[in-house]
């Protein structure tokens, strides 16, 4: 299950790439600097759309990292182009790139704990169910909900992907 719930998360990503294509593309239709939309946010008390990026694939990393123990790179949070958050989101598709099934094969009963649980922890089951797998849709989705606020011509098939349809 972790693994493949895994390649699904590296997928989105991979749209969320696409998705940065398609606002460099709106804005030069538009003529305005497409680096405006790092900025865009959908309410005031919401991250900004390059941090929601970001955070997308900072929970991704960490996620995979947590659950098998592997290192996860890291990144300064310092993008200021959309340019540079492609760089991003390859960065961190290339690492979960990396991974096998059997990378996963403790996950489920790993003790996975983060400095803001104040020396809490959760099972990697738990940890994965519930705040892994929901955290990073949430940022992908609101990524996702900025630039279709802001004009971005992107629909559900956008989001969701080629699909592996066959023949019955």
């Amino acid at each position: 299950m972790y693994f493949e719930t895994f390649l699904q998360i590296k997928k989105t990503l991979g749209q969320v790439d696409k998705w940065l294509d398609a606002a460099a593309a709106y804005a030069a239709a538009k003529s305005f600097d497409p680096n405006l939309f790092l900025g865009f946010r959908l309410a005031p008390d919401q991250f900004a759309f390059g941090r929601q990026v970001q955070i997308a694939c900072d929970t991704a990393k960490a996620a995979a990292s947590r659950l098998t123990g592997k290192e996860a790179p890291t990144h300064a949070d310092t993008e200021q182009t959309l340019d540079e958050l492609h760089t991003r989101v390859r960065a961190v598709i290339a690492y979960l790139d990396g991974f096998t099934a059997e990378d996963f094969a403790a996950a489920a009963t790993r003790v996975v704990t983060q400095p803001r649980w104040e020396g809490k922890v959760m099972s990697g089951a738990d940890y994965f169910l519930q705040h892994a797998v929901p955290n990073f849709f949430f940022h992908a989705a609101h990524a996702y909900a900025l630039l279709r606020h802001n004009g971005v011509g992107l629909g559900k098939r956008d989001f969701l992907g080629a699909l592996s349809f066959r023949e019955p």
